[in-house]
């Protein structure tokens, strides 16, 4: 009897292949045919799930956001639980952990910034790729921008602060951070990258 393949497994399984030969590699070794062999997959198969490079690329940079963005869904329920509200210091807490998932704090998280960061240079000169960068910077602008106002509704952020404007800001905090331990991973480690982060917060409040 034929073996049934999970389509949607599958094409799962060709994009964490993307992953690896980014992570190690760089984007420009990931081409159908490396992409296939690291998956022990004839390129064939490759080409059975996905129309061609581009639509692989798209699909793998999507993927990598949804894992992300599944993580930090689970951090916003329990902070929005209303059937057990977390106290101010717990909330400034889950703020940091929801925050930290988009540090390269371990070795997946690691890769996952490298490979992200890889993506947003190459969408700088390709299209398919720009609409989806456009759309993860604008999500996290949204994340901070709601973190930052549930803290001001609970009394933790400084009334004089502008929203708006301190959202850019822990943007580019986080961004920065996650290049600088992309690029020298020897020189700031996850317990620096976790006070910087806290420190930034911490001045935020009254």
């Amino acid at each position: 009897m034929p073996k049934i393949v999970d389509a949607g497994e599958r094409r799962r399984a060709v994009a964490e292949a993307v992953f690896r030969v980014v992570g190690r590699d760089g984007l420009e070794q990931a081409s159908l045919r490396n992409v296939a062999a690291e998956a022990g997959l004839a390129i064939g198969s490759v080409r059975h799930y996905f129309d061609g490079h581009n639509e692989l690329m798209v699909f793998a940079m999507r993927e990598m956001s949804a894992r992300v963005i599944a993580r930090l869904d689970a951090h916003a329920e329990r902070l929005m639980d209303p059937s057990a509200p977390p106290t101010p210091d717990e909330q400034r807490e889950i703020a940091v952990r929801m925050l930290a998932e988009l540090l390269p704090l371990d070795d997946e998280r690691r890769t996952e910034v490298i490979v992200w960061l890889s993506f947003a240079a190459a969408a700088r000169t390709r299209p398919e790729l720009r609409a989806h960068a456009d759309e993860l910077y604008d999500g996290l602008l949204a994340l901070t921008t709601r973190i930052l106002e549930g803290a001001r509704r609970s009394g933790r952020l400084r009334q004089d602060r502008d929203v708006a404007l301190e959202a850019r800001r822990l943007c580019a905090l986080l961004d920065g951070l996650a290049m600088q331990a992309a690029f020298h991973p020897g020189r700031l480690d996850a317990d620096t990258m976790l006070g910087v982060l806290r420190t930034h917060l911490a001045a935020l409040a009254p």
